[in-house]
C-alpha cells in the first residue's frame, strides 16, 4: 500500500506505474550492457558483482533463457544505487557523445590532407587562414613528398606524417578555442559578480 501522507496529501511512495517505468529502463540497460564488448564493459563504472551477470547474459543464446537471464541481470541492477546506474548512463553517453566527436575530426583532418595534395598552395592559404598557427612550410614540405611518394610507388610515410601534423594543427586548435571559450565564460561570470 502506497498510503498518503496526512498533512499535504501526497503519496508516501512511487505508483506502481513508475515503478514498472524505471525498471524498464534499468532493463534496456542491461541490454546496452550485454551488447558490449569485454574492451568496452571495462571502460564503464559496472560494479564486479554485475560482470559474471553480464557475461552470462551474452553466453545464453536461447531467445527464452535469454531474455529470462536479462530479466534476472535487471533485477540485479535494481539492487544497485541509483548513483551507480546513472554513472554507467552517463559513461555510455559521453563514449556515443564522444566517438562521433572523434571520428568528425578525422574526417575533417583527412578532407585537408586530400585538399593539400590535390589544390596545393591554394588550400594550404585557406588552411592558414584557419589555423593560422600551422607551420606553412613543414606543411608544403611534407605534401611534395607526398605526391613524390606516390609518383615513385614508395610506402607513404610523408603521407601519415602530414595526417599527424594536421591532427596536431588542428586538434590543437580546437582545444585552445575551448580554453579560450572557458577563460572567456569565467570572465564574463567575474564581471557579474562586480
Amino acid at each position: 500500500m502506497r498510503g498518503r501522507d496526512e498533512e499535504t496529501g501526497e503519496f508516501l511512495s512511487p505508483s506502481r506505474s513508475q515503478n514498472r517505468r524505471e525498471a524498464l529502463e534499468v532493463l534496456a540497460l542491461g541490454e546496452k550492457l550485454v551488447s558490449l564488448t569485454e574492451a568496452q564493459l571495462s571502460k564503464l563504472p559496472v560494479p564486479e558483482s554485475l560482470l559474471p551477470h553480464i557475461r552470462d547474459c551474452k553466453r545464453i543464446t536461447a531467445n527464452i533463457a535469454h531474455k529470462r537471464q536479462l530479466a534476472f541481470l535487471a533485477k540485479q541492477m535494481r539492487r544497485e544505487d541509483d548513483e551507480v546506474l546513472e554513472a554507467i548512463r552517463d559513461a555510455l553517453d559521453e563514449d556515443g557523445e564522444a566517438a562521433r566527436r572523434e571520428v568528425a575530426a578525422m574526417h575533417r583532418i583527412e578532407n585537408w590532407r586530400e585538399r593539400l595534395l590535390a589544390e596545393g598552395d591554394t588550400a594550404l592559404a585557406a588552411l592558414l587562414d584557419e589555423y593560422p598557427q600551422a607551420d606553412r612550410q613543414r606543411l608544403r614540405q611534407l605534401a611534395r613528398n607526398t605526391l613524390e611518394e606516390r609518383k615513385r610507388n614508395k610506402p607513404p610515410h610523408s603521407f601519415r606524417e602530414l595526417y599527424r601534423e594536421l591532427r596536431e594543427v588542428i586538434l590543437g586548435a580546437g582545444a585552445a578555442s575551448d580554453d579560450r571559450d572557458n577563460r572567456d565564460d569565467s570572465l564574463d561570470s567575474d564581471s557579474d559578480d562586480d
